[in-house]
């Protein structure tokens, strides 16, 4: 974690993987993220204003998590947050599936070992992570192609490893090829730990 405040991370073209990346501060504050001299991406200052709705019991989301979208198909199974493909240890294997009478998507999380950090407690590059991907599930119940634009995260406290967390993702608007998500995470007491928000843009069709 390079920012220690709150950013909005807006992603400006794919980046490459399997490849290394550097960090530079630009005079406003903003961090650059660049491949070489092409900018990737930056990560700008920002507040984030976002109430969730109200948390399913533990329970409840692994319900939810049996009609996950992606057990069926997965553009991407090998994504570290919610891949299919991924082992435990290996991923976070955050399946989000829809509690339609609540208005959002849900998933059961237990904090692998393999994310520990200080004092028995999940990294907050994970926790940042853990908050990603519900947010697709929660906008594109029909597996439309989205691609994540701008990401803002706030972590108000860290999880422990092996804590039964629940997290959820809801639709907050949808405007042409574009649909914003809130996600939130919560901890085994029902307590909220950290919230985000996402833009996700269909891309044009070719031709």
């Amino acid at each position: 974690m390079l920012a220690a405040r709150t950013v909005s991370v807006r992603l400006l073209k794919p980046p490459p993987l399997e490849t290394g990346f550097t960090v530079a501060e630009a005079p406003d504050g903003a961090l650059q993220v660049l491949h070489g001299q092409e900018l990737v991406g930056a990560a700008i200052p920002a507040a984030l204003e976002l109430q969730p709705p109200r948390a399913p019991h533990y329970l409840e989301a692994v319900e939810a998590s049996r009609r996950y979208a992606g057990f069926a198909y997965h553009r991407f199974p090998g994504c570290f947050v919610c891949g299919t493909l991924r082992a435990r240890g290996d991923g976070l294997r955050i399946f989000a599936g829809s509690i339609p009478e609540l208005g959002v998507v849900a998933a059961p999380w237990v904090p692998d070992p393999s994310l520990e950090g200080a004092d028995g407690k999940v990294r907050p590059e994970f926790m940042s992570a853990a908050l990603d991907c519900p947010g697709y599930y929660a906008v594109a119940p029909d597996d439309t192609m989205l691609l994540l634009a701008e990401f803002t995260a706030h972590v108000d406290r860290l999880v422990h490893v092996g804590e039964a967390c629940t997290l959820i993702g809801w639709q907050l608007g949808v405007s042409g090829r574009k649909r914003e998500a809130g996600t939130a995470i919560f901890d085994g007491k029902g307590e909220l730990c950290g919230r985000a928000r996402a833009l996700w843009i269909e891309p044009r069709q070719a031709g």
